[in-house]
């Protein structure tokens, strides 16, 4: 029997090693880049005159001291604990909200959030050593656990998620020291290796949940606009912490649905951007038209592309 290829290698073959893993390499840019700052910041106050580049942390933080950036998730259980915001909250919190409804919201999972460095470690064991099946875990759980993270500071009068949140608790280790942390994050990696795949981002974190729900109306979307070129390799499926949200914008065609991901759920990773050798996907926006190729060399908008198997 030949051996299966790996997900991404035609990817790879096709288009080189750093354009196969691109997104993938800024995201990890992103992620580190963004715990670095806050790492760095105390060291150069004095060399900036008393100046933080960024103060805080991912709940709440300042940056330069006069850009306020606010978790608008945090800041309701906050209101609902009967704390009364301070301007800046508010002030941040409507800064993220229009950053993330432009951009969509659950970017904040896949580029922001330093626990999915350690699910995506998960997943990509799970491809490498084949590890299939394990809990079936309703991916609705997590805004079952959005609507307890809403409703039980209401009942105790205190912000009792930020006990138990990975993100917080792994910001909190890198930057003063692992300690829970340690424990918390390696739970969440077990978990998505040998419980569930994908199963903490995609099934019960409630912060995703959130950012789900504000982006659902995002203009930056993941568009497969030469969809007619797929070869049904499976790559983008097989990479996809959100795999429901491939399928109508890639097999659509022929029941008029666009090749536009419109779905909340979708991080805007670009994994399937990058993993693809036929360059079927792109980031674009919510009113995006597809491309259709004729004979890989000529392109034109609007058309509809001939219908598709339904391999998928």
């Amino acid at each position: 029997m030949a051996k299966q290829a790996a997900v991404g290698a035609e990817a790879v073959e096709a288009k080189g090693w750093i354009r196969a893993h691109k997104w993938l390499l800024l995201r990890r840019i992103s992620q580190i880049g963004i715990l670095a700052l806050f790492l760095i910041s105390p060291y150069l106050v004095d060399r900036l005159d008393g100046t933080w580049v960024v103060k805080g942390n991912l709940a709440s933080s300042m940056t330069l001291d006069v850009l306020p950036l606010t978790d608008p998730h945090i800041l309701l259980q906050a209101i609902l604990t009967g704390i009364t915001p301070h301007k800046d909250a508010v002030i941040g919190v409507v800064i993220v909200l229009v950053f993330y409804l432009l951009v969509g919201g659950r970017v904040y999972c896949s580029w922001v959030c330093p626990v999915n460095m350690v699910t995506d470690a998960a997943s990509w064991l799970r491809r490498r050593f084949g590890i299939r099946g394990g809990a079936r875990i309703d991916r609705s759980t997590r805004y079952w656990m959005l609507a307890m993270t809403l409703v039980l500071p209401l009942a105790t009068g205190a912000i009792v998620w930020e006990l138990f949140n990975p993100v917080s608790l792994a910001f909190r280790g890198i930057v003063f020291g692992m300690g829970l942390g340690w424990m918390v994050l390696l739970g969440v990696f077990l978990f998505d290796l040998l419980v569930s795949r994908e199963g903490w981002c995609g099934r019960l974190c409630p912060v995703g949940a959130f950012y789900a729900l504000v982006g659902k109306a995002s203009l930056l979307r993941v568009v497969a606009d030469k969809r007619e070129q797929c070869d049904d390799c499976m790559d983008c499926f097989a990479v996809c912490p959100e795999q429901k949200v491939i399928r109508p914008a890639l097999k659509g065609a022929d029941k008029g649905i666009g090749p536009v991901i419109l779905a909340g759920e979708c991080t805007n990773c670009g994994r399937c951007i990058d993993v693809c050798a036929e360059d079927v996907f792109r980031f674009g926006s919510r009113f995006s038209k597809q491309k259709v190729v004729d004979s890989g060399e000529r392109e034109t908008a609007g058309e509809e592309s001939k219908p598709f198997s339904d391999a998928a």
